[in-house]
């Protein structure tokens, strides 16, 4: 995987227990389901400190289901307008728009009609495709604007993301680990991984939020893009900074793991961020995989 381990904790076991219980009483409450069933869920609010949403989120998600192999589909994307930006909140909006235009032609449909096989489609470069979109739509339409970009095609479980800026992409594994899949493309990541910032420092750096990398800018630049499988009973999560910032993994696990519905994890993420201040715009998708 690409990005972030988060690896082992004092609380990893009981985030175990947890997450593979939060996954099976889904199944039990809503019995009987498609194995291949997602349940999803997503929050959103302006946050304390602003007077208006620069995030865009996306949800789909759906099964195509008859006399073949049934095929479920989901498509998941955050987009933080940046702040500071001239019209963040249209960049944000107008990139997811192209992204799921290219995803829906390129993909569901062609599936949807029976015209393509999952094997006859090169993942990839739809993703890489997605970024090209949203970047071209944001650099015509928004000067001067930018938003980052976290974007997952599901299919049966597998997982192709692509990813800019410093939204994030978590997995949360029944086996006790809490993954970052995507790496931060922010100042404050850079230091680190160059040993002149400690984690702790990069917390409260004045300019942690200050990204090198997003849709919008006029140098040439290629997304981070990976995939990997879901597992039975784990989790998938994306979300803006003004989540991951402020609430840590441990937090996020047992917020998740409290709940039997995706939806009111998703609420009460968002709730912990805004106690926790709010100072930022908060976007957040849970995906879970029974």
């Amino acid at each position: 995987m690409a990005g972030l381990f988060r690896g082992k904790n004092k609380k990893e076991g009981l985030a175990e227990a947890r997450i593979d219980g939060f996954t099976k009483t889904l199944l039990q409450k809503r019995s009987p389901v498609n194995p291949i069933q997602l349940f999803v869920g997503s929050g959103q609010s302006a946050g304390r400190g602003r007077s208006h949403n620069e995030d865009t989120l996306f949800v789909f998600n759906t099964v195509l289901a008859g006399n073949e192999t049934p095929l479920s589909v989901g498509i998941f994307i955050v987009a933080d307008g940046m702040g500071g930006h001239q019209g963040g909140e249209i960049a944000s909006g107008l990139a997811v728009r192209a992204a799921v235009d290219h995803l829906m032609t390129e993909v569901y449909l062609p599936l949807l009609n029976s015209e393509k096989q999952v094997d006859e489609i090169n993942f990839e470069k739809v993703m890489r495709g997605a970024v090209d979109e949203a970047q071209k739509v944001v650099i015509e339409s928004v000067p001067g604007g930018g938003t980052t970009f976290t974007a997952a095609l599901v299919l049966n479980g597998q997982v192709h993301f692509a990813h800019v800026g410093d939204s994030r992409l978590y997995l949360f594994s029944p086996d006790s680990t809490v993954r970052v899949c995507t790496r931060d493309h922010s100042l404050v990541r850079r230091l680190v991984d160059l040993g002149q910032l400690t984690e702790e420092e990069a917390e409260v750096h004045p300019q942690r939020n200050v990204v090198y990398r997003a849709l919008g800018q006029t140098e040439a630049f290629e997304a981070d893009q990976d995939s990997f499988q879901l597992k039975h009973g784990s989790v998938m999560m994306i979300c803006s900074d003004g989540l991951w910032g402020l609430v840590d993994d441990n937090a996020m696990v047992d917020i998740i793991s409290s709940h039997t519905s995706t939806m009111g994890a998703c609420k009460e993420l968002v709730e912990a961020a805004n106690n926790a201040g709010g100072p930022d715009n908060i976007s957040v998708i849970l995906v879970a995989y029974p």
